[in-house]
């Protein structure tokens, strides 16, 4: 099998356990338009990474968690409604992001706008294979500190605060998880295509678990079976990947509905 199949299969398995973990989250406390917003904002991350030639996932790393904190600042002075800070933010990025990469084009960078708008998962190379792996470590390793918090807050958040949880602090660390998972996402499927990611296996998975570990074990297995059968759709009829990977967990989510609806 050639590399680049291997590093595509292994590129997007690392992505699937950390979206199928981190998506359940984000489902349960109903946060798409907040992943959203972080990918929207991961496009200026590359640019900014492009312009000091760095590599683009520190700079989407940085970005994320930038915006994450700002985000989650702005959320506690209550001026606004949280999904208008969402939209601000997110198409303030979106646009900064373009126009920054813009710059860089007419400075000579070289910008392939198309594979970080819809990843580019086939050319993935070792070395941010090493980065993708590092990076799934720590967010699971992470995930797994703050599953009992994360749970809690889920479940009702001024319950878990009469429990001794800290709220604030674990939805600020989940932020920064989500924007690390982004950082992650960016090679393989891109700045639009990650939230889908997060949220289709996620919610397949919920029709047929019974207790959260169990949705969580099955949003992963069920994510990574779409980068399978999408890579697979990708070769066989050389088709996007990335849209092919998603378009996989969507079918899956609607044969999932339907068995269930029986």
């Amino acid at each position: 099998m050639a590399d680049f199949i291997i590093n595509a299969l292994l590129a997007g398995i690392g992505l699937a356990m950390l979206a199928g973990s981190l998506g359940c989250v984000v489902v349960w406390r109903r946060m798409a338009y907040f992943g959203d917003t972080l990918a929207h904002s991961a496009l200026l991350g590359v640019a900014l990474a492009v312009s000091a030639d760095i590599m683009p996932i520190i700079g989407v790393a940085v970005i994320g968690i930038v915006l994450a904190s700002l985000l989650f600042w702005l959320e506690q002075r209550k001026e606004l409604s949280n999904d208008t800070l969402l939209g601000i933010m997110s198409h303030s990025a979106l646009a900064l992001g373009l126009i920054v990469l813009s710059i860089a084009q007419t400075k000579g960078a070289n910008v392939d706008l198309m594979a970080y708008l819809f990843g580019d998962i086939l050319a993935v190379s070792r070395e941010e294979l090493i980065w993708i792996y590092a990076g799934a470590v720590l967010v699971l390793s992470l995930f797994a500190y703050l599953w009992r918090d994360l749970l809690s807050i889920s479940v009702h958040e001024e319950l878990a605060r009469t429990d001794g949880v800290s709220v604030n602090k674990t939805r600020f660390m989940f932020m920064l998880l989500l924007a690390l998972t982004i950082a992650v996402a960016i090679k393989v499927v891109g700045v639009l295509l990650i939230t889908a990611l997060l949220i289709i296996p996620a919610a397949s998975a919920r029709l047929y678990s019974k207790t959260p570990l169990q949705m969580v074990v099955l949003s992963m297995l069920l994510a990574i079976l779409s980068v399978l059968l999408g890579l697979g759709a990708s070769l066989y009829w050389d088709t996007p990947a990335a849209p092919s990977i998603v378009l996989a967990a969507a079918l899956i989510f609607f044969v999932t509905n339907l068995r269930h609806s029986r």
